[in-house]
């Protein structure tokens, strides 16, 4: 029965990052909130993992955690670079 609880928990968490990751003002609080319905992602899979009863899943889920993980650090690497260029291309202008 906890189990029931502990995903809906997860799920409410989720769709509150899902709903910053629409709304956030920055660039910043987007990236964070993807990152962090990643984590939650890697967080359902390991609790269903465990209810279900199928702990290869716990592969999936680490996995998932990584390719998360990376995919973050290649999205903000993107967005440092083009505020540099745009910083850059400004001062040219000048």
């Amino acid at each position: 029965m906890i189990y029931y609880a502990v995903i809906v928990a997860i799920l409410v968490t989720m769709a509150l990052a899902l709903a910053r990751a629409l709304i956030g003002p920055t660039v910043y609080d987007r990236v964070l909130a993807v990152n962090m319905l990643g984590t939650k992602t890697v967080l359902l899979l390991a609790v269903a993992a465990f209810f279900i009863g199928r702990p290869d899943f716990l592969d999936l889920a680490l996995t998932y955690a990584l390719i998360n993980f990376i995919g973050v650090l290649a999205v903000l690497e993107f967005f440092r670079v083009r505020a540099q260029r745009s910083l850059a291309e400004e001062k040219e202008g000048e």
